[in-house]
């Protein structure tokens, strides 16, 4: 059972598998990733339930833009088509739309349904969805980098006073907390440049499902194992019982 007590205040979701799922059942990857957003739909809405505070997808990475140029204009086409019929759940369920990585390399269309459906849930309180697009995160480490050298640079900030407080203020995820639950489907078991800064101190779950059949059932189990886990920021059991 879910201590509903003790759930991750951000969970974060490496969405693996979709193309696997579909050559298994002998279809196209598109398949695949039509599937997958049915799945998201799941799971966003079971988190809200749950009433974690943030779920970060991982949607599409900065290396996703090296796949075949018809797999990408599906994925921002199935994109832009959520975003769409979504929109009425997220306002009823109270969930406020964020968006990190490089958007400005996203298709105009998908920027503009994204800077709408963004403004029209910024009050919202419930749960803070993000979506990560376009993003790397070593990109966003040399994006930070490039933001405080020139802040030092025209003495805006001296080198001494940067800390990771500062840094942390520079990242895409300045406004979210660190992640506290990293989950990643279809059997792989790396963390493919995502949230690399974010997720120091987070838990990660490994689920063999593939994204498409990953359900409510299958985000309990990880959330449980989370639960069941020692928490200990570099102290020792004993430390946490006084």
């Amino acid at each position: 059972m879910i201590d509903y007590n003790d759930l991750p205040n951000h969970l974060a979701i490496i969405m693996d598998g979709n193309g696997r799922w579909a050559s298994d059942k002998g279809e196209k990857r598109i398949f695949g990733h039509r599937n997958g957003v049915k799945a998201v739909q799941k799971v966003v809405e079971e988190a809200a339930e749950l009433k974690i505070k943030h779920l970060t997808l991982f949607a599409f990475s900065t290396e996703n833009w090296k796949r075949p140029r018809e797999e990408i204009g599906v994925l921002m086409k199935l994109l832009v088509s959520s975003l769409k019929s979504e929109f009425e759940k997220l306002l009823k369920n109270r969930i406020k739309l964020n968006v990190i990585g490089k958007i400005d390399q996203l298709p105009k269309i998908v920027q503009d349904e994204l800077n709408y459906v963004i403004n029209k849930t910024k009050n919202n309180t419930k749960m803070t969805l993000t979506l990560a697009l376009s993003y790397g995160g070593r990109e966003e480490l040399v994006s930070t980098f490039i933001k405080l050298a020139f802040k030092v640079k025209n003495n805006i900030i001296s080198p001494e006073k940067i800390d990771q407080s500062i840094i942390n203020e520079h990242l895409y995820t300045h406004n979210l907390p660190d992640v506290d639950l990293l989950i990643r489907t279809s059997g792989e078991k790396r963390i493919s440049n995502f949230l690399l800064w974010q997720i120091a101190y987070a838990e990660l779950y490994f689920s063999k499902i593939l994204w498409p059949d990953f359900n409510k059932k299958h985000l309990h189990k990880a959330i449980i194992n989370y639960q069941k886990r020692e928490r200990r920021f570099g102290k020792t059991s004993e430390q946490l019982l006084k």
